[in-house]
Formats: structure tokens, sequence, C-alpha cells
């Protein structure tokens, strides 16, 4: 069955290169077949010189073409996948979520969202490529968050643990800047295989240890990693939000330490410590709200759910309706509604920016102006505010997020690789 599944899918592939060429010349080869899908010369080409670009801006150096070309290979497979079994789930990224990510990038470069698109223009980009590589990034994050969280449970001994082990050291906890470098393995990995692969590892420990070496460069020439395009940088954590086998190999490590290698099912994992910083304590400020939920139908236009929250606001401030009463009949928000609308005590920054933005403006007491968000059309009234300390709920809720963290890390490497594993895919060489 396999040979006769694979003899189709290069067929159906061939036929799509006839078809093509039948209609124009040939302008781009087919670099990778990846189940029914292929991945074309020009995209690894464009991603390669995208990659160029970004490192000679940042000063990072990048290793030679061929181990360039293997990475990006690897990455643009990986997506493949991704948005192929988002597509078998009927998972979609509308077009809102997408503008609403462009302005959230905008915002974070402090421009605006034309600015944005102007700077792409000019540094010889499509500005429409550009969005559709944000939908493809959100698809992938979605649909790894839709099939690895419901691998993931987190006890109430493990959270009780970990709130006793924080109080102990007083959320004192020093945070890490991790490299990483993965040698990675099959799952039916033979044992000349592993033998194979703890030489490699070895061989890169050695060329890392040298005076003049880069681990980011040496990562995107050697890893097999998830984050080998961005140099093996895993950011910043926690020791409880890491895998247990990082956690416990750089405890008592200094800045700068290199570790490894270390084996696990993956493969052979090579760390450094970039930085090491102390995490500090903050506050909480949180807000109080309630808001009414119109959604835009067929049958209900724009126009007509701006009206009707318009509505609902005189006769709101003339005395004339209760909002907890409209709430519970014309919310469509199933959570709030039966609650007359209220959200309870939350962090501004968990709700999407117009959203947060509508509570920014506004003192306790006071409603907002309808608007709209991806979810649908609002009025919200800001309850209260409150700064909130370091609770006993606080502390239940960080442990719950660094134990989830550290399990979903992990599940994610593992159900990447099962789908890889599962999954017909032919490289058919450099076609230059």
């Amino acid at each position: 069955m396999k040979q006769i599944k694979k003899m189709i899918t290069m067929l159906c592939a061939s036929l799509i290169i006839i078809t093509n060429a039948q209609a124009v010349e040939l302008l781009d080869k087919v670099a990778v077949i990846v189940n029914q899908g292929v991945i074309l010369e020009n995209e690894i080409k464009t991603m390669t010189a995208e990659l160029k670009v970004q490192a000679s801006q940042s000063g990072q150096e990048l290793p030679s073409d061929q181990a360039l070309r293997v990475q990006v290979t690897e990455r643009l497979i990986t997506n493949e996948l991704q948005q192929q079994f988002a597509q078998r789930i009927g998972l979609e990224i509308s077009d809102a979520q997408v503008q609403q990510t462009v302005q959230e990038i905008a915002a974070k470069q402090n421009t605006s969202v034309e600015n944005l698109r102007q700077q792409i223009i000019n540094n010889g980009g499509d500005y429409e490529s550009y969005l559709e590589q944000v939908r493809q990034e959100l698809t992938a994050s979605e649909v790894r968050r839709a099939m690895v969280s419901r691998r993931i449970y987190v006890s109430p001994q493990e959270i009780e643990g970990l709130v006793t082990l924080l109080k102990e050291r007083g959320q004192k906890n020093e945070e890490y800047n991790l490299g990483h470098i993965l040698i990675g393995l099959p799952s039916d990995a033979t044992a000349d295989e592993i033998e194979n692969s703890k030489t490699r590892a070895e061989k890169v420990l050695a060329l890392l240890k040298e005076e003049d070496s880069d681990f980011k460069k040496v990562a995107i020439g050697a890893s097999s990693g998830a984050r080998a395009l961005d140099g093996g940088d895993l950011g910043w954590m926690n020791v409880n939000e890491m895998p247990t086998l990082f956690a416990e190999a750089v405890v008592d490590q200094k800045k700068d330490a290199i570790i490894g290698p270390i084996r696990s099912g993956a493969g052979f994992h090579i760390l450094k410590i970039f930085d090491i910083r102390g995490r500090q304590s903050v506050e909480v400020k949180e807000v109080s709200a309630r808001h009414i939920l119109v959604k835009p139908s067929i049958i209900v236009s724009d126009e007509k759910a701006k009206n009707m929250l318009s509505k609902f606001l005189i006769d709101v401030k003339a005395g004339d309706a209760d909002f907890a009463e409209l709430a519970k009949e014309y919310s469509e928000d199933p959570g709030s509604a039966v609650k007359g609308g209220e959200l309870g005590w939350a962090d501004p920054s968990m709700y999407v920016p117009e959203f947060k933005n509508a509570l920014a403006e506004l003192e306790p007491g006071e409603y907002s102006k309808p608007f709209k968000t991806a979810h649908g059309w609002h009025i919200v009234q800001l309850l209260d505010r409150r700064t909130q300390d370091a609770t006993e709920s606080a502390y239940q809720d960080n442990a719950y997020r660094m134990l989830f963290n550290r399990k979903f890390n992990e599940e994610a490497e593992a159900w990447i690789r099962e789908i890889r594993d599962q999954a017909y895919i032919e490289i058919l060489g450099n076609n230059n």
C-alpha cells in the first residue's frame, strides 16, 4: 500500500508540473513532495534570501549555503505538514485575525500598519505575500495548540508541589536565555544511527568550545530542532518551564556555559546559557468589566449591530433599561451573558487589542461607545480596577502555566516528529 501511495503521490505531483508547463513556460521546479503537496524551489530561495537579509541587518553569521538550504527545507516541510493538518481538521484563519496580528506587529515596532507595509515594499518584498506568511504562521501555531494541548494533563498534585517550591524560593527563581542544538534521531533509530548521532553531537560540542565559535551559526547549520533557523534561541525560561532534562542540566551553571550532549528520545541536545536574570515579582493590574456582544450575520448587518448597541446605551443611561438584563437577552457571548455580561476580574492584556484599548479609556462606571473586534460588535462598562499582589490564586496560576509550558514544549516536538514520520516526503534535490 505504501508503494501504491508513493506512486500516486508522485503521479499527482508530475501532473501538476505537466499541466503548468502546458499553460506557460515552466518558471519554477518542485523541490520537495510532501504528501499531496509540494514545496517549490522558489519558496526555498525566497526564504533563504530573507534569512540572509535579516542576518546581515543583525550582524549574525550564517553557515554555508548548502547547510542553510537544508534548514530552510526542513522548516518548509514542517510548515507544509502543519498547513495540511489544519486543512484536514477544518482550521481556518480569518482575514480579521490576520489584520489584528499585523496591527500587533506594527504596534510592537512603534509604527503604523501602513508604514509597515511600505517598509516591506521598500525592502523588495510583496505585502500580499507577507500577509499570507502571517496567515500560515498563525495556522501553524493554532494547529499545534489544538493538537498538542489535548495531550497535556497537569494534575492538582503537580500544581501543589510546584506552588510549595515557589513559596520556599520566594518566587525569586532565575530565568535562563537558552540556546539549543538538537542532533536528531528517527523514532525507530538503530544502534548504528544512535552511535553516529552521538559522534556528531560530540563533534559539534568540540566545535562550540573553540574560542571563536558562534553558537547561533552552528545551530543554524547543524541543529534539527524547531528553532534552528533562529540560531537555536529558545528565549527566556524559568527552570520550571523547561523540559525536565534541560532544567536538571542548567541548575548551578553560569552564563556562557555549554552543556551536553544530553540524550532524549528525540536525539542528543546541546545547550548554551546565553544569559541569566533574576525573576522580578510584579503587581498585576486587573479590571472588572461587563459587556454585550452582537455578532454580524446574514440577518444582522454591521450597521444594524452597531445601531442596536447604540440604542441599548441610550436606554441604559436614561434608566429605561438594565444593562444586565439586556446582556442576558441579547449578548452572544454565552459565557458572560448568563451573568449579566460580567467578565469578572482579569488582566486586560488577555483581551483582544480593541477591547483592551476601550477599557483603558474608561473610568469606573463609564460605558464605551460601540466598537468592533474580530468577535463582533461590543459595548463595555468598566466596573472597577485593582492592583493584585501575588495571592494564592496567582501562585496556582503561575505553577499551572509553568508546568503546562514545559509539557507543551516537550509534546510539540513529539507531535511534529510523529506527523513527519507518518508523512510521505521526497526531496528531489537542489533544482538550480
